[in-house]
């Protein structure tokens, strides 16, 4: 695993890359996020979040076809591209993957550093049809140590329960890495921001921490998706986005991460995660999480 070779509070860049990846198509796809790749870099960001499956594509027929666009973490093509391209351009990499592990898959994110292969995260929370071709995610909430700071990993439907942030922030999480594919929520107003925008606002602001989400664009077999992709500061307001609900395009935003931190203290009195009242609910939720980082 890759040693962080810098204070995680230094001012990084980070972009959020919203493709429009095509289902089957996984060459076009992967050949699209090493330019997108490429542009970010060459605009200097250092920390670069590509949409959930950006590999595959979502909307799958049947299991026996996500079983073929599946690949090996991080043996597999897929990863080994991105592994080449971080270490030349010098970047970390938050990507969403489909994963093979023997007869199991799993709607995966790899978090890939300079000096190579970090670590996985697997979504928890399966949403609608996911349930059908993929197992639950089997990790846990792990917080990576990266070479700009300590990464934890959400997948779209995570960012729905509030124990996907706090757990990441209580073990050291300087910002949460979002790949996404958004759809449209019932209920939803014609023109109203995504939910998840929402959700994602009030997940840093509570939690004092940035959160750096890449959605998808497009329709595949006759699912939209939303768009929005955003960037939030650890006070709860956007620094980057929301983007488009249409098009491709790169958010960028310069963020120092050390900020989480110093600003959990809101004021002379409070801080929002010593004033937590552990003696009415547990330290960790009641899960197997250990405070701490990987």
């Amino acid at each position: 695993m890759s040693e962080p070779s810098q204070d995680p509070a230094d001012t990084v860049k980070v972009a959020c890359l919203q493709l429009h990846p095509r289902v089957g198509d996984k060459d076009a796809n992967v050949a699209a996020s090493l330019a997108w790749i490429e542009r970010a870099a060459a605009q200097g960001a250092r920390l670069i979040v590509l949409p959930e499956l950006a590999n595959s594509g979502y909307v799958f027929s049947t299991r026996e076809e996500a079983f073929a666009l599946a690949e090996a973490v991080p043996a597999g093509p897929t990863c080994q591209a991105w592994m080449a391209a971080a270490a030349r351009l010098g970047v970390t990499l938050v990507a969403g993957i489909c994963e093979r592990e023997g007869d199991n898959l799993y709607n995966a994110a790899v978090v890939i550093g300079p000096a190579g292969y970090i670590g996985t995260f697997r979504k928890v929370h399966l949403w609608n049809a996911e349930n059908l071709y993929f197992e639950p995610g089997n990790l846990g909430f792990p917080v990576f140590k990266t070479p700009i700071g300590r990464i934890g990993v959400a997948i779209c439907y995570d960012i729905w329960f509030p124990e996907t942030f706090r757990l990441q922030a209580l073990k050291g999480a300087d910002i949460v890495c979002v790949p996404t594919n958004w759809v449209p929520i019932p209920g939803q107003a014609p023109g109203r921001e995504a939910m998840a925008t929402v959700l994602t606002m009030a997940a840093a602001h509570s939690n004092s921490m940035f959160i750096a989400c890449a959605d998808r664009v497009g329709t595949e077999r006759g699912q939209p998706f939303e768009g929005q992709s955003v960037i939030v500061g650890c006070s709860g307001w956007p620094v980057a986005g929301p983007a488009s609900r249409e098009a491709e395009e790169m958010l960028m935003a310069e963020v120092d991460l050390g900020s989480a931190r110093r600003l959990r203290n809101w004021n002379a009195f409070n801080q929002v995660l010593r004033d937590r009242r552990t003696d009415v609910y547990d330290e960790m939720l009641g899960s197997n999480e250990k405070p701490g980082w990987y």
